[in-house]
């Protein structure tokens, strides 16, 4: 009952309350993009989602031209860049708690096991980030993916949450570049 119903329910009223109450950062975030790095606010990326339907992801932008940006490196080491996926748990793209969306040509190259992990609406944050977020392999994150699917409960979900903020306060693996998802993706080719 938690998985199907209240989960989705608690996703929805939470993350509205969130955007109403942090509105005003959100916006003092906007304004501070396009003074410091004259950069568009938002960047929006296609994701595979639950069943393995494509979806627009939602961040503050960080990079412009190729690069970090001055203000974007702050965003990515507070985890703020996130913040506009409150509006993707609205739409029902995705959950607080859940396997991460990653792009398209992940989901392309993994095996039909590996595939469960797009059973359930991809999240904010889940076991893996909380288990070494982009320290460890490729597999231990798609192994804790799916261990989330097959033991999804309330309890795991609060449990989540408080290691997540640890995380991001210890500010440890946060960034995965370009060449360490190439990377992750040729592994999983070459599986």
């Amino acid at each position: 009952m938690y998985k199907k119903y209240i989960k989705k329910i608690l996703d929805k009223v939470i993350s509205l309350i969130i955007i109403i109450l942090f509105l005003p950062l959100f916006l003092i975030i906007s304004f501070l993009i396009k003074i410091i790095d004259k950069n568009k606010i938002i960047y929006k990326q296609e994701r595979t989602g639950i069943n393995g339907n494509i979806f627009y992801i939602y961040k503050f932008s960080t990079f412009k031209d190729g690069k970090i940006t001055k203000f974007g490196k702050i965003l990515r080491k507070t985890s703020l860049d996130e913040f506009p996926q409150m509006f993707n748990i609205i739409k029902g793209d995705m959950s607080f708690i859940g396997p991460r969306p990653w792009i398209p040509d992940y989901y392309k190259y993994m095996n039909e096991n590996q595939r469960r992990r797009v059973n359930v609406l991809p999240g904010l944050t889940g076991l893996a980030q909380i288990n070494g977020r982009n320290g460890i392999s490729i597999y231990d994150k798609i192994n804790y993916d799916i261990e989330y699917i097959d033991n999804c409960s309330f309890k795991t979900d609060i449990y989540i949450i408080f290691k997540t903020i640890y995380v991001i306060i210890k500010h440890e693996n946060v960034d995965l570049n370009e060449k360490g998802i190439k990377g992750e993706i040729e592994t999983l080719k070459n599986q």
